[in-house]
């Protein structure tokens, strides 16, 4: 079966709608970052990984899992709870007040756990304080790793391609990137390490969509008369070439994460939903953004080296 066999879809015409649309949702993730600064104190809801707080790992000699030790702490309420080590060992992140000591957290989640479990079931392994310096600089850490994709993306496919394509990629991959971290801010999702490493996960999909498209463009930028078409026509034709790629692999990632969201339990529920956004996303940007922004950057700054080595030179006396 083969999708879009004849595409001749009018994308890069559509740009000026696409941007009014991106504009918006970027807005509105603007607007909820700046409602959660004066509600929230922070711009996103950062969890303990971010903000500090306790570490405890706990041992169970019968059979647990986390959703029953989850249940134990409050259910909806609970502070995560991962797997970690035996197949019975969890870590539970807790956040800590200003005025209180580990002991008291952890007393406080062992009086929780002995009441759902019983006394003897379980033994806290080991119990740690994360504190919120050590959270602010894997903020800054995070960002930083943030940067160092958007810098080694527009090197790669500037090497590869050249520097309009890695511009238009990078501008592409910023794209996600805000309407990820808007939509985080919107819903106030919990941002732990999981969700950084979704993030990071959503620039390399998006990179590697865009680079199928930037490549078929390319592919027909070589060929015979292509330097005399209307580059407008040419990326239209390039992108509906490779539609059907787009959406069968968009489709396929989709239907996985689905399962995942839906099966995976709440340990992974966030981190599965970020990836969701960013495939929608990431697949909506490759088309509709990078593509009319490599147009835009030709219109303003001109074309690449390749077409400057097939203008005709003038004649020499």
């Amino acid at each position: 079966m083969r999708l879009f066999t004849n595409a001749a879809y009018h994308f890069i015409e559509a740009r000026k709608k696409a941007y009014v649309f991106s504009a918006a949702l970027i807005g509105v993730g603007v607007i909820a970052m700046i409602v959660n600064v004066t509600t929230l104190g922070n711009w996103q809801n950062y969890g303990v990984d971010f903000t500090g707080g306790s570490f405890i790992q706990v041992s169970f000699s019968n059979e647990a899992t986390d959703a029953d030790v989850r249940a134990a702490l409050g259910g909806s309420q609970a502070p995560p709870v991962t797997r970690f080590g035996a197949e019975h060992e969890f870590v539970i992140r807790a956040p800590i007040a200003d005025d209180a000591t580990i002991e008291q957290v952890a007393a406080d989640v062992e009086a929780q756990l002995t009441a759902a479990f019983g006394a003897g079931s379980f033994v806290i392994e080991k119990k740690e304080l994360v504190g919120a310096k050590v959270g602010a600089e894997l903020q800054l850490n995070a960002l930083y790793a943030i940067l160092a994709s958007f810098v080694l993306t527009m090197l790669y496919i500037a090497m590869r391609f050249e520097f309009r394509f890695g511009l238009a990629a990078v501008i592409a991959t910023a794209h996600d990137i805000l309407i990820t971290l808007g939509f985080l801010a919107l819903f106030r999702v919990e941002i732990a390490l999981p969700t950084v490493a979704a993030i990071l996960t959503i620039v390399g999909y998006s990179l590697n969509d865009t680079i199928v498209v930037f490549d078929r463009i390319r592919e027909n930028l070589t060929k015979k008369g292509a330097r005399k078409r209307d580059p407008v026509e040419l990326i239209n034709e390039s992108i509906n070439e490779t539609l059907p790629r787009t959406v069968l692999t968009s489709g396929t990632t989709l239907v996985v994460l689905l399962a995942l969201l839906i099966l995976g339990g709440a340990v992974i529920f966030d981190f599965t939903l970020v990836l969701i956004l960013g495939v929608v996303v990431g697949t909506y940007s490759s088309i509709f953004v990078a593509s009319p922004a490599l147009v835009e950057i030709q219109k303003r700054f001109g074309v690449g080296s390749e077409d400057k080595k097939e203008r005709p030179q003038p004649a020499t006396v």
